[in-house]
């Protein structure tokens, strides 16, 4: 079975230590599969989740939201140590540009 309108992030990688692919979900952290191809992997996992939803909607719990359709308002607030948030200030000061023009700057990069 596959999802109808699946719109959970997946992905495959190399697991060194199983010696195969490993597909995983984003929204489900517990769940893998593995498998000799990347192609295997994410159908593998893909199948997983779809049971797992399956199970979960028969059982009347709430489904992991989507990663993807998240709406998400732009800001967030992360401390950082004294002496980077001063760095920031005046390396912000040079260009003639706020801590926040900088910082977002810095993390689109």
């Amino acid at each position: 079975m596959v999802l109808k309108n699946d719109r959970y992030t997946y992905r495959t990688t190399w697991a060194e230590d199983d010696n195969e692919y490993v597909g995983l979900c984003v929204e489900f952290p517990g769940l893998s599969w593995l498998a000799e191809t990347p192609e295997l992997a994410l159908k593998g996992i893909r199948k997983v989740v779809a049971d797992v939803v399956m199970d979960m909607q028969e059982n009347g719990e709430t489904l992991p939201e989507s990663i993807a359709c998240k709406r998400y308002g732009g800001k967030f607030m992360v401390p950082v140590p004294i002496e980077i948030h001063r760095n920031l200030a005046i390396r912000a000061t040079e260009p003639d540009v706020s801590v926040n023009q900088m910082a977002n700057s810095r993390l689109s990069q």
